[in-house]
């Protein structure tokens, strides 16, 4: 079989930029459900699904189940499936929160969504657990363990309070002037990599993507091993909270997620210790989204950050 059917996409190690949301997407995969998903921030044709979908393939091997946004609620927590029941034989199908186990669950716009449907996957991330008792139909409690990432337009307003501090991580993404010549340079050699490519004579273009692509999922994978292990030293713990006191920081959670989100850069980094320059890195990832109306990191937030780092 022609292997480019399975490729469909550009690999995750020849995706240009997007330092921010790669690095963040690796945390929440190391530091798993704990860490609540990420949600990024973003115009149109940023990058966004692309960058979520090429990290899907590289570490599950498929791309991520997507939620949209007009998804009624038999589709995300499963029912009877209709076909089935219109012809006498009742049966069960499942939903878009059982099939995301041990996957990404993508939701685009997810601050469109519809409220009920945002406080039912809300509650499956926060448990990890999905159970239906609905209608006549009662599904025994599963397994729903998944990492949530959602994205939002920021030309369609704030995000909504519910969603503000559910997100463990939040991400800017934007069109950086310095990447636009290479980006076009990178997606015109993948297309013609990609009407060049087959099983028996794979394209070097493709091929060395795959390889660092499976060579960076190795290193993740060890990553998450490694995380429990990474030791985290009482004076870097307390700057947490002096963060999260600084910035106004609604909640506990964000302390706990930027302890966790530099423990996880540590592992990543293979540092036994977490240091000062892994918290300065994940603050901003933990703290954007928990300030009310405030969904932006400027430049005097990096100044600030500084100097309180630097006391």
């Amino acid at each position: 079989m022609n292997e480019k059917k399975n490729i469909q996409i550009l690999p995750y190690s020849k995706i240009v930029g997007q330092e921010d949301l790669k690095l963040a997407l690796e945390i929440a995969y190391i530091a798993g459900p704990r860490i609540s998903g990420v949600l990024i921030s973003g115009h149109r044709g940023t990058g966004k699904s692309t960058t979520v979908r090429a990290f899907a393939k590289m570490i599950y091997g498929d791309f991520p189940v997507t939620l949209p946004i007009n998804v009624t609620e038999d589709r995300v927590i499963g029912g009877w499936n209709i076909d089935a029941l219109m012809a006498g034989k009742p049966k069960l199908q499942k939903g878009l929160l059982a099939q995301a186990n041990n996957k990404i669950l993508y939701i685009d716009e997810v601050n469109l969504l519809d409220d009920h449907i945002v406080n039912i996957i809300l509650d499956a991330a926060a448990t990890g657990i999905l159970e239906v008792q609905r209608q006549g139909i009662n599904i025994p409690p599963q397994e729903s363990r998944f990492i949530l990432v959602g994205t939002m337009n920021p030309e369609e307003g704030h995000l909504r309070p519910q969603l503000q501090d559910r997100f463990g991580l939040m991400v800017q993404v934007s069109t950086k002037q310095e990447y636009r010549a290479q980006i076009l340079k990178t997606v015109l050699e993948f297309d013609l990599a990609l009407s060049q490519h087959t099983e028996e004579k794979p394209n070097p273009f493709i091929k060395e993507g795959l390889l660092t692509d499976k060579k960076i999922k190795s290193d993740l994978e060890l990553s998450k091993k490694q995380l429990n292990n990474i030791k985290m030293p009482k004076n870097i713990a307390e700057k947490c909270i002096v963060l999260a006191e600084a910035f106004n920081a609604v909640g506990h959670r964000g302390d706990y997620v930027m302890a966790l989100a530099a423990k996880a850069l540590a592992a990543r980094e293979k540092s036994k210790d977490v240091t000062i320059s892994h918290l300065k890195r994940v603050a901003p990832f933990s703290l954007i989204h928990r300030r009310f109306h405030r969904e932006e990191w400027t430049k005097e937030d990096t100044k600030k950050l500084e100097d309180i780092l630097s006391e």
